[in-house]
């Protein structure tokens, strides 16, 4: 007779409200189903005297927000772990070169976070192209007419970074009959996938002339930084609009405001630089602006798919399975 084989201890490491949100009684009730679940909640140092006694026997980590680095001296308290499993969208305040180095399997419950995200871009697209800022703004002195968007066609959208957000987005807007037109500009994106997504590959400039809509979907990473600049910003035609659910340092924020401003273009902005914005920034009571606090990604009733998600993963590793949501090491310097 074969020996039986006990299933994986698996900890999570997150705060303790997002444990809850997260992972609500049925959802851990089900991991509880394909591992053995350790019983204490890490929440804080993963070195602190606790947690190294946790670590000592996991194979499985479940992070979450505000789970600190997995560096090296961690892994040291982990002989045993083979597999991380986040949570949460971005992984790159968990992930370390460390984990790599030691060939645990890293996924990140990023699919799940990116959806919401897609559906408030979408909605913001909606509502740019039929100029509801600056018609809410004129609803207080009367009925606004009906009149024609100034400028480059309301119909064309420019999409910066194909992301999974970014593409996510680029499918919605391919797939509707609204007739829309999406152009993007990805320096990692060749012809041939972009004819495969649909859209048309410029680069930024071009992208900013011809579209009225630009969305922003790159990572931040040091050449991206201000990447929707001065310059770029007043190539985008009078009533053009700006939507940015990525990173807030990707746009030059004082020169939005100022073209903003001069309500020459509008904004919805779930990011901003400096997050958040301080008291009293132009962006903030602009009435052709739009700024809300970072919740594009999963709220609510919809932060329990993230932990829907990590889940699925667990049990896709234990059964020996591919991981939907694994990430490569090359891949995470590309990654928001």
């Amino acid at each position: 007779m074969s020996p039986r084989i006990s299933p994986p201890i698996t900890a999570l490491a997150m705060s303790a409200d997002v444990a809850d949100r997260v992972f609500a009684p049925d959802i851990r009730e089900r991991l509880a189903r394909s591992v053995e679940l350790a019983p204490a909640l890490l929440t804080g140092s993963l070195t602190g005297d606790e947690a190294r006694a946790v670590l000592a026997d996991t194979e499985i980590l479940v992070t979450g927000w505000n789970c600190p680095p997995v560096t090296a001296e961690v892994l040291a308290c982990a002989p045993r772990l083979r597999a991380l499993v986040h949570a949460a969208g971005s992984v790159k305040p968990v992930v370390t070169d460390a984990l790599w180095d030691r060939g645990v399997v890293v996924s990140s419950a990023a699919d799940a976070n990116a959806g919401p995200v897609v559906a408030y871009t979408l909605a913001a697209i909606t509502f740019a192209a039929k100029g509801a800022l600056p018609a809410a703004a004129g609803y207080t002195t009367g009925w606004p007419p009906f009149t024609e968007r100034t400028g480059a066609d309301s119909r064309t959208v420019g999409i910066i970074g194909a992301s999974r957000i970014g593409r996510g987005v680029i499918a919605a807007l391919r797939g509707s009959d609204a007739g829309w037109r999406v152009l993007l500009t990805d320096p990692y994106v060749t012809g041939e996938e972009a004819a495969g997504l649909g859209v048309e590959l410029v680069d930024l400039s071009e992208l900013c002339r011809r579209s009225s809509i630009v969305s922003v979907h790159a990572p931040q990473l040091p050449e991206t930084r201000g990447m929707v600049s001065e310059e770029m910003l007043k190539l985008i035609p009078d009533g053009g609009t700006v939507i940015n659910t990525a990173r807030g340092s990707l746009v030059d924020t004082q020169a939005l405001a100022r073209e903003c401003g001069a309500g020459r273009l509008d904004a919805f902005l779930d990011v901003t630089d400096p997050e958040p914005l301080p008291a009293g920034h132009p962006l903030l009571v602009l009435p052709n602006v739009l700024v809300t606090p970072h919740v594009a990604g999963a709220q609510g009733s919809e932060v329990r798919r993230l932990g829907e998600y990590a889940v699925g993963e667990v049990e896709r590793f234990v059964r020996g399975e591919g991981l939907r949501g694994r990430l490569l090491r090359e891949e995470l310097p590309r990654m928001a």
